[in-house]
């Protein structure tokens, strides 16, 4: 006789609904049982009855089972946890990236009007505030050169003024200082010509009229 299909929902009477309950609870225990032995595996079996009675099978030790099996869930949601946070952290890389991309973009859209092109979707407020942008660039550009000229300056005028200690300090010490007794006559030089000549006499040519 063929058996037919059982429909997998709750059995509404009470009787069969017993009976069947414990003819696939022995049919259960049996399988883990086998399994166990077959297959060398770590079987643990629970079942509570619809009264709330409880049925348990279980290879080496029920509690050994249990302490294993809650050690794995505790890896496991460590594992997910990090794979959790590890997407977060390569979701939060993208939109990062995306929105750099974004400023690079604005940036260089920024730059190229600045050089005077692209200018054709500017609305006339936008060419009024980046020309008064230009003029505050250009007002902080000279107020900087000013700045380094004054500087350049200052600095060569602190030269200067060292080169001349310096050579004050070399006069003094050489003794080319002039003597504060001297005058302006005994600086003076005069050159003397004269026709001295040492060596034998020069015979003169008389010219005759």
């Amino acid at each position: 006789m063929v058996r037919g299909k059982t429909q997998m929902k709750r059995i509404e009477n009470a009787a069969s609904r017993q009976v069947t309950f414990s003819k696939r609870r022995n049919g259960l225990l049996k399988k883990a049982f086998e399994l166990s032995v077959l297959c060398d595996a770590e079987v643990a079996l629970i079942i509570f009855s619809p009264r709330g009675k409880l049925y348990e099978f279980s290879s080496s030790s029920m509690s050994k089972t249990i302490e294993r099996y809650e050690k794995r869930e505790k890896d496991n949601i460590g594992i997910n946890n990090k794979l959790a946070a590890v997407d977060q952290n390569t979701q939060n890389v993208k939109e990062d990236a995306q929105s750099m991309a974004k400023k690079i973009e604005f940036l260089e859209i920024s730059k190229q009007r600045l050089l005077g092109k692209g200018l054709e979707p500017c609305s006339l407020n936008e060419l009024n505030q980046l020309e008064t942008n230009l003029e505050q660039s250009l007002s902080r550009i000279r107020e900087r050169k000013n700045l380094l000229f004054r500087q350049q300056i200052e600095k060569l005028k602190q030269e200067e003024k060292r080169h001349k200690e310096e050579n004050a300090k070399l006069r003094q010490t050489c003794g080319m200082n002039p003597s504060p007794w001297s005058t302006s006559t005994e600086e003076e030089t005069m050159e003397v010509e004269t026709e001295l000549f040492i060596g034998p006499p020069e015979r003169r040519r008389i010219q005759n009229p």
